[in-house]
């Protein structure tokens, strides 16, 4: 074992679907991502995927309802995938035509912590915020602070 610091090469999520062929086709179709490769099985149902957003990778994966049963919950819980955009109400424009009145998307909003943002929910139940870098001005709330390392 090395003593020397991990070498980080990215970080991928990895989401659960039922049904990943539909997962795959929804996100490439309403968000934009990029198609990298599926894997099917005999029946051409993917099993298994990748799409680019960017430079990032996400993998999808189906997974049935015994899988979540065996693990005592109902599905996926807890995650929510940032994905950094240059033109965050281009983005919100996109997905919403794309899904119509289908899906429920919050507006994009500016934050205290310089970003424009908006969330929306996949067909999966994974949130999902489109997110602009608007300032380097962060505005918090009285008594709040930031710190960064090396600060105290």
């Amino acid at each position: 074992m090395s003593d020397e610091d991990p070498r980080y090469l990215g970080l991928a999520p990895y989401l659960y679907y039922t049904d990943a062929t539909e997962a795959l086709e929804w996100l490439t179709r309403v968000f934009g991502f990029e198609e990298k490769v599926r894997y099917v099985d005999a029946a051409g149902e993917v099993f298994q995927a990748t799409v680019i957003a960017g430079s990032a990778e996400i993998q999808l994966t189906c997974v049935g309802a015994d899988y979540w049963e065996g693990k005592g919950v109902d599905g996926p819980v807890g995650q929510l995938n940032v994905v950094y955009v240059d033109d965050v109400d281009a983005q919100y424009e996109r997905v919403c035509e794309a899904v119509g009145e289908q899906v429920e998307i919050t507006r994009p909003q500016d934050q205290p912590y310089g970003a424009r943002l908006f969330t929306v929910q996949d067909i999966g139940g994974n949130s999902w915020a489109f997110w602009q870098r608007v300032s380097d001005t962060v505005e918090l709330p009285a008594g709040w602070q930031e710190i960064r390392p090396g600060d105290q």
